[in-house]
């Protein structure tokens, strides 16, 4: 389960529509070219940018914007949350091998999952009343969505700094062993 499922049902529930990140770059061709060692087009992060301020000035229903660089292209200001998902390190890393991810970008999504990347960025980007951290370990789509919704609509606060996968693998005398993959 990751950012894009979620974010389906979560549109669902809510009658919003989803915009990827990802999706936007491709279908639109707002990219700088093609990096060949991670296998990936290279956002234009100011052309999609631009193209998110359009979107959401030309939207009136709820929009959810998704993608693990969202933060970077939509305007602080048009954020009313952010949702990092999270996940235990050990069971990403078996999600993405069994997708065939290549060892290096299992390697580049383990280190942003442990030093916490995306949760940073969010704080840092949009402020920590803003930033909502989501551990989906273990957990089903269904239950994920029901705490993401508690949060929107005020029942549960957002908060950040739930996990510790530095700490865990530190404690669990593992860490060694992922720093050295990286």
């Amino acid at each position: 389960m990751g950012k894009s499922s979620i974010s389906d049902l979560l549109a669902s529930k809510l009658k919003a529509e989803v915009i990827s990140v990802g999706d936007l770059v491709k279908k639109e061709n707002l990219h700088l070219g093609w990096d060949d060692e991670r296998k990936t087009l290279i956002a234009d992060l100011e052309r999609v940018s631009k193209r998110i301020r359009e979107i959401i000035k030309s939207k009136r229903e709820t929009l959810i914007i998704e993608g693990h660089y969202a933060v970077h292209v939509v305007p602080p200001e048009k954020v009313h949350l952010v949702f990092i998902l999270r996940r235990n390190p050990k069971d990403l890393k078996k999600t993405l091998e069994n997708r065939g991810y290549s060892q290096e970008k299992i390697n580049e999504n383990l280190a942003a999952e442990i030093l916490d990347v995306c949760l940073f960025d969010a704080v840092n980007i949009c402020g920590v009343e803003k930033a909502c951290e989501i551990d989906t370990t273990a957990k089903r789509p269904e239950e994920v969505i029901e705490e993401i919704i508690s949060i929107i609509e005020g029942e549960k606060k957002p908060k950040v700094g739930i996990v510790d996968w530095l700490g865990m693998l530190e404690a669990e005398g593992e860490l060694d062993d992922y720093l050295r993959e990286f």
